[in-house]
């Protein structure tokens, strides 16, 4: 039996807004143009809560909890800008440069890329963390894309569009941590995969540059995503 959508009056941020009870904190405040940052998180795709970038104040709750992830509830009181979050992003910033090997200056997608802009975004401006700079392997095998791990955020947005829109599951992430990687088919050159189609929707979800097309010098990798609510539309009528 399906759910009935109740509408229910919360506050974000001193502000009352209302939404419906299957929203999400992160949907309703987008509806409302208050901004939280993401990295994970995009429209069209299954909510995933792994960057942690969206993570809010709840009153009556201890722990921060994940905008993207937690249904809103009638009365709740929500803070999206404290200092005590302002610091939580940072860090997770910091660790996210500091896990990989990122250089905007040479990364084809400089300019174009949701890492740089958030950092940009929470006046983001040193590292205090040591850098690990793994060797990270660049996969150059597919006629027409690059897989640059040294790029990779693990947001997992590649593995679910793969899944939930192109229907190949041609991606997942193999390991635990920060020796986690994405990988395609068992661990196989992307090149020799069987099971890719070569639709390019992983490569223009990709928040990063990480994955990106041959052929685009730096500044030009400018991803399109206009497709994804699209498809998740038509899925939904058929």
């Amino acid at each position: 039996m399906k759910k009935v959508s109740q509408i229910q009056t919360l506050v974000i941020d001193g502000k009352e807004v209302g939404g419906k009870s299957e929203e999400s904190i992160l949907q309703i405040a987008r509806e409302n143009n208050i901004f939280i940052p993401t990295l994970c998180y995009l429209e069209g795709l299954s909510e995933y809560g792994g960057c942690r970038m969206c993570m809010v104040e709840v009153k009556g709750m201890a722990k921060l909890v994940p905008a993207c992830t937690t249904l809103t509830r009638e009365g709740m009181e929500v803070i999206t800008n404290s200092e005590r979050i302002q610091n939580y992003r940072r860090g997770i910033l910091a660790l996210l440069f500091t896990e990989r090997n990122h250089i905007c200056s040479i990364c084809v997608s400089n300019g174009h890329c949701e890492l740089q802009a958030l950092a940009l975004a929470l006046g983001f401006t040193h590292v205090e963390f040591p850098y690990i700079f793994p060797k990270m392997p660049v996969d150059a095998t597919h006629d027409r894309f690059i897989a640059d791990h040294n790029r990779c955020v693990l947001c997992g947005r590649c593995v679910r569009v793969c899944h939930e829109v192109e229907g190949a599951h041609t991606k997942d992430i193999m390991g635990r941590g920060i020796t986690s990687r994405v990988i395609t088919d068992l661990k196989e050159d992307w090149g020799s995969s069987k099971t890719c189609t070569g639709c390019g929707k992983c490569v223009h979800v990709c928040p990063t540059g990480a994955l990106t097309e041959k052929g685009k010098s730096v500044a030009e990798m400018e991803k399109r995503r206009q497709f994804l609510p699209y498809l998740k539309l038509m899925r939904e009528r058929r």
